[in-house]
């Protein structure tokens, strides 16, 4: 098989980020309230995975779909620029680029989100030919997409078919019933990768260790991310835990994203695991810095500095193969 052109290809939501910093809660009846900051960002969780692998080195290419309008020029224009392909990004120029609005403050966050384009995506975009040019395909934003959850099992057998190891971080479900295509799919999926809640809600556990557990048994490697808390992996080995470090957090949105970015990085590095999981940690916890999803993600080097990982090798070299 000749050598892939992509080590990750990832497949999903491409919208930007307004986020609004400051301890103001909305008000109907038309009551103005003053943030502290605005800022207009790379924003999707697919799309904020994307750049976190380019920033750790890895040759990355995105799959998704955008308007032809403001929104949709901004982020080709970032993506761009922080050296991600988006040369499977399809243009709609009769369909108007999601946008999320996050209004955070210290400790929390709420969020309004307009899907746009971002559920707009098919299985039929992404040829067997594309699945193909990774080493790595990740699926982000699932229940945001429902055709593409529809058809994900055979999307995910396609990109297995190539040789490619396989991710799915499902993110929140809108409509709160947690399926959407996702049992079917679960035999194809090499790595599943939700957050605490959305592991106990998907698993219909209470209890976050038992939930992994129990999606483990459905045939991926579960790694939950728990913010602060212990990041924890099950898979047939048993369960492995990683503390995030301590960083002077300014703003955790899209560190789950940079949390799978660290991860895969980790695991095309042929890392096992747990090692994996601590370089996961460091990347999303580095990615609080700054406001915003992609603007204090680490460097390979930096996230290392706070791991005691072993030293990687050259990201273009083949991983052994996980999963069934």
């Amino acid at each position: 098989m000749p050598a892939a052109e992509f080590d990750l290809l990832v497949i999903g939501d491409c919208n930007p980020d307004l986020i609004l910093r400051g301890d103001a809660e909305p008000q109907f009846g038309q009551v103005e309230r003053i943030v502290e900051a605005a800022e207009l960002t790379v924003g999707g969780s697919a799309a904020i995975v994307a750049c976190g692998a380019a920033r750790l080195g890895l040759r990355t290419a995105l799959a998704a779909v955008v308007g032809d309008d403001v929104f949709g020029r901004f982020m080709l224009a970032e993506l761009r620029r922080r050296n991600v392909d988006v040369d499977a990004v399809l243009v709609r120029p009769t369909a108007a680029t999601g946008v999320t609005t996050i209004l955070a403050r210290e400790g929390d966050r709420a969020i309004l989100t307009f899907p746009g384009t971002s559920a707009a995506l098919r299985a039929s975009d992404l040829s067997p030919a594309l699945l193909h040019r990774a080493r790595h395909v990740h699926v982000a934003s699932l229940y945001l997409q429902p055709w593409l959850a529809a058809e994900l099992e055979q999307l995910l057998a396609d990109a297995r078919a190539g040789g490619a190891r396989t991710s799915l971080d499902p993110n929140w479900d809108p409509a709160e019933e947690w399926n959407g295509g996702l049992a079917a799919a679960f035999a194809q999926v090499d790595f599943f990768l939700p957050n605490a809640a959305e592991a106990c809600a998907i698993a219909g556990e209470p209890d976050v260790e038992a939930a992994a557990r129990a999606l483990a048994l459905r045939g991926p490697t579960v790694v939950v991310k728990r913010g602060a808390a212990a990041a924890l992996a099950v898979d047939a080995s048993g369960m492995t835990t990683c503390v995030p470090p301590t960083v002077a957090a300014v703003d955790s949105t899209g560190a789950g994203d940079s949390f799978d970015a660290g991860l895969i990085r980790g695991l095309l590095d042929g890392l096992p695991v747990a090692s994996a999981l601590e370089l996961a940690c460091a990347c999303g916890a580095l990615s609080t810095r700054s406001t915003g999803g992609v603007n204090a993600q680490p460097t390979l080097d930096e996230a290392l500095r706070l791991t005691q990982a072993p030293a990687t090798q050259d990201p273009g070299s083949p991983p052994d193969r996980a999963g069934p």
